[in-house]
This record gives structure tokens, C-alpha cells and sequence, in this order.
């Protein structure tokens, strides 16, 4: 799997989780159904964000990408289907190409280092990453939803 090819996965994932939790409101709020969609829609929604949020980061710095064009990345993932016009945008700017970085190189630092690790181990990386983003994932549910009940 290519940087953009994870990049263009992850942002068609989000697309679509926010159309589950875009139908989980409708059918709360227009329908009168319950919360049970919000429920569902709202947890895969949640847990595919914090994915997005990861692979994005890892694909920066792998791309070499600006910290503005990171923190943009991010934010397209808050912006209800704003992943995949992202991600049409930085692919066409090239800033997509090219395979994963695997060795160091006179600009290499302490992240570069991380993401060789990510590339030289796949299965380990993605198995810890999705650890990670459950025990985030987790703990958010254990704080609450976003907006209060009322």
C-alpha cells in the first residue's frame, strides 16, 4: 500500500462514517427514532476520525508535508466531507507521490525515525495504532459526549 493509497483510504473512510453519523441525527432529531443511530453512527464515526487523525500524520511526515499543510489535513477531517476534496488537492500537487520512505537521509529526524519503524513493521505499527486509538477512543467515551444531554 502506497502513502497515497492509505491517504485516499482513510479519506473515503471518514467520508463515509460522517454520512452514518449525518443519518444517525436525522433519524433523531427529524424522525423522532431514538438516539440509537447517533449512537452507532457517532462511535464508528469517532473511532475512523482518530484513524484519519493518525494515518494523516503518518503520511505527512513521510511526504515531508508543511505543518500547516498537517494541521489543514486535520481539519478536513472536522469539516463534514472535507477528506476527500483534501485529498483530491494534495494529490494533485504531487504532495501524494512517491513510496514510503524506508532509510534516513541528511534531513531525517526523531519523527522520521518513528516512521521507519511504521514502514519497516506494518502489521506491528497498525496493530499499535489501532491500540492506541481505541484506548483514545475509549477514554473519550468515558468523559462523555461532546454535547451535553439535555
Amino acid at each position: 500500500m502506497t502513502p497515497r493509497s492509505l491517504f485516499r483510504a482513510a479519506a473515503v473512510a471518514e467520508l463515509v462514517t460522517w454520512t452514518l453519523l449525518i443519518a444517525g441525527m436525522v433519524l433523531k432529531y427529524g424522525l423522532d427514532a431514538g438516539d440509537w443511530g447517533v449512537r452507532i453512527g457517532g462511535s464508528i464515526h469517532g473511532f475512523v476520525f482518530l484513524a484519519y487523525l493518525v494515518v494523516t500524520t503518518v503520511v505527512a511526515v513521510n511526504q515531508r508535508w508543511s505543518v500547516g499543510a498537517l494541521v489543514l489535513g486535520w481539519v478536513s477531517a472536522v469539516v463534514p466531507y472535507a477528506t476527500v476534496p483534501f485529498e483530491v488537492a494534495v494529490a494533485r500537487r504531487g504532495m501524494l507521490e512517491g513510496p514510503w520512505r524506508r532509510s534516513p537521509d541528511d534531513r531525517s529526524g526523531a519523527w522520521d525515525r518513528l516512521l521507519f519503524f511504521v514502514v519497516r513493521r506494518p502489521a506491528v505499527a497498525a496493530g499499535i495504532g489501532v491500540v492506541a486509538v481505541a484506548l483514545v477512543f475509549s477514554a473519550l467515551l468515558v468523559v462523555g459526549p461532546p454535547v451535553p444531554k439535555g
